[in-house]
This record gives C-alpha cells, structure tokens and sequence, in this order.
C-alpha cells in the first residue's frame, strides 16, 4: 500500500550517496570551479591581473598594441615585462630597445603616465651588470635621444642640434631629471615638425612649394609665439598654436599678400629647417 514508497526514501538516499561517492572526480575544464583552478594553478589569473596594471599604469595610446607586446616580450623571458629578474641582464642593444619601447608607451601630456614610464626606461637603460655599476651614462642616454628623433618629420639638422644642446658626455652619469627632460624635449620636437608641416600644407594648398611671402610671414609670426628668452619646460612650446590663432596668423598672412612683390617660392624642406631651428634655439641647454 502507502507505506512501501516511504520505507524507500532512506534507501534510496543511501545508494545515491554511495553513488556520489565512489563517481570518478569531475576532469580539469570540466566545470567553473575547476577552470578557475586551473587559471591560478597556471599563473593566467596573476599574468592577466600584471598586464591590467600595466595598461593602467602606462596608459599607452593603443593598449591592444601595448598588451601584444607585453605578452610577446613575457614569452621571451623580458625582465622588463615579466617584472622577474634574471642571472644574465641584456646588453646596451636590447637594454636600448627596451627603454625605447616604455618612452614610447604613452604621449608626453599624460603627464602621470610619462613620468612613469621614463622612470621605468631609465632603470631598464641604467641596469648594472657584473662588470658595470647600475645607473645610466651620456652613451646610452644619447643613442636613446638619437632614435627617439630618428623616424620623425624633423630635419636631420634641427635633431642634431637639438641633441647638442641636451646630449651628455659619454662617460658621465644622467640624472634622472636630466633623462627626462631630454627624452621629453625630443618628443615635443617631433610634435613641433609635426604640426609645421601641417601648416605648410596648408600655405601650400596641396603642392610641393608655397609662397615664400606667406612662409615668411608665418615664420615671423611662430617666432614671436615662441618668445624670448629660455623656457624651462619644453611643453610650454605646444601652447604656440593657441598664441598662434587663426585670427593673428590670417592678419600676418593678408599683410604679406598685399605687399605688391614678385616673390619667390618656398620648399617644405626650407619651411621646416627654418621652423624647427626656431624651436631648438629656444631650448634650454643642459648645464
């Protein structure tokens, strides 16, 4: 009758915890629990947790970019990256590299972000070696300045010079704000070629050559935007395109265009040698 299912029930509670028992354990994937096992156990968790903070801290301008190189470099045991150390420490080449690779990370306006991954370049170029005290001389310190100027739009000359006036001697220790100033300088004289030779394409209206009248007038208009005297940050040279307004650059051009002259042309070469030499003989040499 009615009693027989009731007598069952603690039976069959019996077999099915034996049965949970003696059931083979569930295999590694099989589950949530065991996937997230499996991550900590494997170091993902931990490895993705670094690259997150590395992309918080760096604040680079492309991060997929940044995450590729991140793993790419933790793959090939990168010190840098894998924020491990190692018995054998790279040489000047890939020491090079490295801090190429972190000045590079995030645009000079990110203030916070610059400042941190020139503080991560300077350590990485300054590494000691068995034979070599830890710390960073004028060699390296300039090569790193001489391939941060090398794939921009400033002439060839006004990178020389620039690096004359902040280079170090060969031999003698870089502090870091010494570095820094430097690294930044250089990345500002880059985005100052940049922005000259958009204006050139403007004055020029799509061909090789402008009016020299016009060039000339802007060129006179840039240098008094610029200033006299030294300026100590050279960021503050950014700020030219906000002195430079429309208003002000379209009077020095109307002005030019009225002066009834045969005038000659002006190359985007000649422009942007004229345009940058302004901006490097406004900055402050290194003591």
């Amino acid at each position: 009758g009615t009693s027989r299912p009731a007598e069952r029930r603690p039976k069959m509670a019996a077999y099915e915890k034996r049965r949970a028992g003696s059931a083979p354990a569930p295999a590694a994937g099989g589950g949530l629990g065991s996937e997230a096992e499996f991550l900590l156990r494997a170091g993902v968790t931990a490895m993705v947790r670094e690259a997150l903070l590395k992309v918080l801290e760096a604040r680079p301008e492309e991060p997929v970019s940044f995450l590729a190189d991140y793993f790419e470099r933790l793959v090939l045991g990168s010190p840098g990256a894998a924020g491990e150390a190692t018995a054998e420490l790279p040489g000047p080449p890939q020491r090079l590299a490295r801090a190429l690779w972190y000045v590079r990370l995030a645009h000079h306006s990110h203030r916070t972000a610059f400042d941190s991954n020139a503080g991560a370049a300077y350590e990485a170029l300054g590494a000691g070696g068995r034979r070599r005290k830890a710390g960073v001389d004028g060699r390296l310190y300039t090569e790193l300045l001489r391939r941060i100027c090398q794939p921009g739009a400033a002439p060839a000359e006004a990178a020389a010079a620039l690096l004359g006036r902040v280079r170090c001697r060969d031999h003698e220790a870089v502090p870091f704000d010494v570095f820094r100033y430097g690294v930044l300088t250089c990345f500002v004289l880059l985005e100052f070629a940049a922005k000259a030779d958009a204006l050139f394409g403007v004055l020029a209206g799509g061909s090789g050559a402008a009016d020299a009248r016009l060039c000339q007038a802007v060129l006179r208009a840039l240098e008094d935007a610029l200033g006299t005297g030294h300026g100590s940050l050279p960021s503050r040279y950014l700020e030219v395109g906000s002195k430079l307004g429309p208003d002000g650059l379209a009077l020095a051009m109307d002005r030019a265009l009225q002066e009834r002259k045969l005038s000659s042309s002006m190359s985007r070469e000649e422009f942007l040698k004229k345009a940058t030499a302004l901006f490097v003989a406004k900055v402050k040499p290194v003591e």
